[in-house]
């Protein structure tokens, strides 16, 4: 693979491209560009109150459904992080723009008109679902990211020096302008980038005794397929969006982003060493190098971000069902991986009114849930974490 020359110049154009990235996941690749029917937006997973249920959605960027592709949840279950020991599926189609098809494992199936907001009961009353456009719950100011990445490029440009795992020492009064930038645009208030936007969207509330037959931790990605092929796949936010071939000129990031999305959970390990290539950045912009999630203790040069790329290749959201209160994002992974004891009561996950795009952030940069924060604090039709189908009418 070709790199920049140096790592300034490496960070330098870094910069540059991932000003440009919208939302957390959304037009992440060529692919998804040329049918957003395919591109997925966003993935949320958490557990109903009384933990009798797993709540799912996936939001699609295209206004529709394609009807020659597949939307696919992929559901892990088992007794702790890190480790499933059972696996089942839930499979929709739509082969018409107001028929939806949707099958948990092999057994039990839920199809018709998809899009009252009362859903559709599956035949053996397993799971309920939902299929049509909803208002987009994610929440992000991407025009004051990019000014803030531009006060980072700005700083390397004037000398700032990086080391070896591409960390940039920038001084106090370079990371309070960048933080000064973030939470606003153009001088004025922070605002959500996509205020208004209506993607098609799936949603699911499924018995979990349908789905946790391995344990009470529960793994959860989604997926889009083809014909021939996967398409696109999601679990955390921006992951795929920002970590991948951002040092890359755009063809070549271009193929790691359709070879990432297009991989099986079997070879999500090989692209850790490529994300851990591009954490360096994140994790300056506290002005700190080496305090973010999992970089704690000596490394050798050019390692320190190892623990967090394997980590985060493993693209999958982890929910402890046992747990009916969902308040911290990724909570079943800061307690098994941080120590975090006072997490270990909540079911983790991504409810779709938490703010993860910041949390997620903070924690490549400063290590903790706060540090990073964008000024967008939540959604002006905010979401319901109760009831179904929980996002808000367009």
């Amino acid at each position: 693979m070709v790199r920049c020359r140096s790592i300034l110049g490496a960070l330098l154009s870094c910069l540059s491209l991932i000003s440009g990235s919208r939302a957390a996941d959304h037009l992440d690749s060529p692919t998804v560009i040329a049918d957003p029917r395919a591109d997925i937006g966003d993935l949320y997973a958490w557990m109903s109150a009384d933990t009798s249920r797993l709540n799912l959605a996936l939001t699609i960027v295209g206004h529709g459904f394609a009807p020659d592709i597949a939307y696919e949840f992929h559901i892990g279950s088992g007794t702790r992080f890190g480790e499933t020991a059972r696996s089942i599926s839930v499979y929709c189609r739509f082969p018409k723009p107001d028929a939806g098809d949707c099958r948990l494992g092999g057994d039990d199936r839920a199809q018709g008109r998809a899009g009252d907001a009362a859903g559709i009961v599956s035949g053996h009353e397993r799971f309920r679902m939902f299929a049509g456009l909803r208002d987009d719950p994610f929440f992000n100011n991407v025009r004051g990211t990019r000014d803030a990445y531009r006060v980072a490029q700005a700083a390397l440009g004037a000398g700032a020096t990086v080391d070896k795992d591409r960390c940039p020492a920038f001084d106090g009064a370079t990371v309070a302008a960048i933080r000064e930038r973030w939470r606003q645009v153009d001088g004025g208030p922070a605002t959500n980038f996509l205020k208004g936007w209506t993607p098609a969207s799936i949603v699911l509330s499924i018995d979990v005794a349908a789905i946790n037959a391995g344990g009470p931790i529960l793994s959860v990605w989604a997926a889009t397929r083809g014909a021939d092929r996967q398409i696109d796949r999601m679990g955390r936010p921006l992951t795929g969006n920002a970590l991948l071939g951002t040092l890359d000129p755009a063809d070549q990031a271009n193929v790691m982003k359709e070879a990432y999305n297009a991989a099986d959970p079997a070879h999500w390990p090989d692209f850790a060493a490529e994300i851990a290539s591009n954490l360096g950045l994140y994790d300056g912009f506290d002005g700190v190098c080496g305090n973010a999630l999992l970089t704690g203790g000596a490394a050798p040069a050019g390692r320190r971000y190892d623990r967090l790329a394997a980590f985060l290749a493993d693209d999958r959201l982890w929910i402890n069902s046992a747990s009916g209160q969902c308040r911290h994002f990724a909570a079943v992974e800061l307690t098994a991986l941080a120590g975090r004891a006072d997490r270990a009561g909540d079911c983790g996950g991504r409810s779709p009114g938490q703010d993860a795009v910041d949390i997620y952030r903070s924690l490549l940069s400063t290590g903790l849930e706060t540090g990073i924060d964008d000024g967008v604090d939540g959604d002006e039709k905010p979401p319901s974490e109760t009831v179904f189908p929980f996002l808000a009418p367009p």
